[in-house]
């Protein structure tokens, strides 16, 4: 059963937020950030975004309180686009979508954008090539948790219903291709 959810995936810098709010403006939905529930439980502890993700490795309760809220939200919500590594595995029903992009143009991105939550809440390194590493830290972290976890690879695009690469795609173009492919899956 299809629901009128979109579950947004995709690499550090790819564009999830900026695509899933924009989406969700465009159809008058709902939008939910399980990477904001996430900084904020980091914020919560003093700890940074990837050493929320390395002790979320030995402490799996992270995890799961964000994870409870997705599989919450997927039981009682409709009309709503979530962007999340995981959601897409506790919402099947949901059009899929996974925004990928080298992790170096993503250090690049993040950096020129000035983007205050994220400068804030992560230890972040002023040279794009550093910046790059630790985001890979962060996707090998996310990577062994999720495997352990749930036997999951959220960055295999096989879960997918639509791929997009955001280094060959403005925000416009991405955010247009999702509510189109959107549009077709429903009709489907």
């Amino acid at each position: 059963m299809k629901k009128h959810i979109i579950t947004i995936a995709g690499r550090p810098g790819s564009g999830k937020s900026t695509t899933a709010k924009a989406v969700a403006e465009q159809l008058g939905f709902q939008h939910f950030s399980s990477g904001d529930l996430f900084r904020a439980i980091g914020r919560e502890r003093g700890i940074d975004v990837l050493q929320t993700n390395l002790s979320a490795e030995e402490n799996a309760e992270v995890d799961h309180i964000v994870d409870g809220r997705l599989r919450e939200i997927g039981k009682s919500e409709d009309q709503l686009v979530v962007d999340s590594r995981l959601a897409w595995h506790w919402m099947p029903f949901s059009f899929k979508v996974f925004l990928n992009l080298d992790l170096l143009e993503a250090a690049q991105r993040i950096l020129a954008s000035g983007d205050s939550r994220r400068l804030e809440n992560e230890k972040v390194h002023m040279d794009p090539e550093e910046y790059a590493k630790i985001l890979q830290r962060r996707l090998d972290s996310e990577s062994r948790r999720y495997k352990k976890l749930y036997d999951v690879d959220p960055y295999d695009t096989a879960h997918y219903d639509l791929v997009i690469d955001t280094a060959k795609h403005n925000i416009e173009q991405t955010i247009q291709q999702v509510i189109d492919a959107y549009t077709e899956w429903r009709e489907q």
